[in-house]
């Protein structure tokens, strides 16, 4: 990083900084409804599944220990590995 772009980058993070003060600022006793984790208040986790009107397996070409195996994309190139190249001897 050259010298002349460092006074830059330390507004740019004092900023930051200054708006995550106002962040801790807020209220948000009347929020905390549930027991909060961290400071994150949580909902509570009553939601259903929803059921799908067809298997999963339907949905993509193959599947893998629950998980579906797609096609890596031409416009990633050599960015990672294929699901044809994961490694489980197929």
């Amino acid at each position: 990083m050259s010298d002349e772009r460092v006074p830059t980058l330390v507004a740019e993070l004092n900023r930051i900084l200054e708006h995550m003060d106002v962040l801790q600022a807020v209220d948000l006793s009347k929020y905390a409804h549930h027991e909060t984790q961290n400071g994150m208040p949580l909902r509570p986790d009553d939601s259903v599944p929803t059921q799908l009107l067809r298997a999963r397996e339907t949905f993509a070409p193959s599947m893998r220990d629950g998980f579906f195996l797609v096609p890596k994309l031409d416009s990633h190139g050599g960015s990672g590995g294929s699901a044809d190249a994961a490694g489980d001897g197929e």
